[in-house]
């Protein structure tokens, strides 16, 4: 694939530098959502709280990893960069991550919510970039949802493994629901001129029901599991704003180690 605008079935876009553009900062933002979420995944490595989820989630967070590197390199085909570049060579301001993802690791708990959480947010998303008639992307995000079904699984089937066990499992696992709920609510925001993918044709379904969607679909399923779906408002900054917290600043410092040595080096 030579990029997303080279598909030979591309539909006649209005104003095709706009939707560049505008596909341009979504491609990045989640390229950016993977690779964070992928790191603080790979930090429980030997850590958890069996080896079958050790391995597990080890193989998840390089699944995330390999699926931010498919985005970087579609993005890199849009302007002309490199996926490396994109991944290693930015500064934290630069990123266009959710918040939520940079957070720190804490608990188990908190783990398991927020992977569910984003979990289901990006099936939410990649099922409308599926739908796009601009059919490269389509195809980008039908590889992409192959495997994010199996971290969908995973995430859910510990959710209701803690939910259910004692009443201490549950209540860190509303506590960390309660911690977590306005970034999770950011995750699917806006980025930026999104509005001219979808007046373009090019996505069918744009955030805001993309939110409403998620936001449904998960307080179903916490209801059953006896949890309770929060109350709130996506938090200010919580999403695309590159209004970071300092952790992001020392996980791409630990992440870009090896790179910044030689950033000229062929791996």
């Amino acid at each position: 694939m030579t990029g997303l605008w080279a598909a030979p079935h591309m539909p006649a876009v209005p104003d095709e530098t706009a939707s560049r553009a505008a596909l341009r900062a979504l491609l990045l933002a989640m390229a950016d959502d993977d690779l964070v979420v992928g790191h603080r995944h790979s930090e429980w490595t030997g850590l958890a709280p069996d080896i079958e989820s050790d391995v597990a989630l080890s193989s998840i967070a390089q699944d995330e990893i390999g699926h931010a590197r498919l985005l970087y390199e579609q993005v890199a085909g849009l302007d002309g960069t490199s996926a490396d570049r994109l991944a290693y060579g930015r500064a934290p301001h630069e990123f266009c991550n959710a918040v939520l993802l940079e957070r720190e690791n804490g608990d188990w708990s908190f783990t398991i919510v927020r992977a569910w959480l984003y979990d289901h947010a990006d099936a939410v998303r990649l099922s409308a970039l599926a739908a796009s008639p601009l059919g490269s992307l389509a195809a980008v995000a039908s590889t992409l949802q192959r495997e994010e079904k199996y971290h969908v699984l995973f995430s859910e089937t510990w959710l209701e493994r803690l939910a259910r066990a004692t009443d201490e499992s549950r209540r860190r696992m509303q506590a960390a629901l309660e911690t977590a709920w306005s970034e999770a609510l950011a995750v699917l925001g806006p980025t930026p001129d999104v509005d001219v993918l979808t007046r373009a044709g090019l996505l069918i379904t744009g955030p805001a029901e993309q939110q409403a969607r998620w936001a449904a679909d998960v307080a179903r399923r916490l209801t059953a599991f006896g949890l309770c779906p929060p109350a709130g408002v996506p938090a200010a900054g919580g999403g695309r704003a590159a209004a970071h917290s300092p952790a992001l600043a020392a996980l791409l410092d630990e992440m870009t180690s090896v790179w910044r040595t030689d950033p000229e080096a062929t791996w």
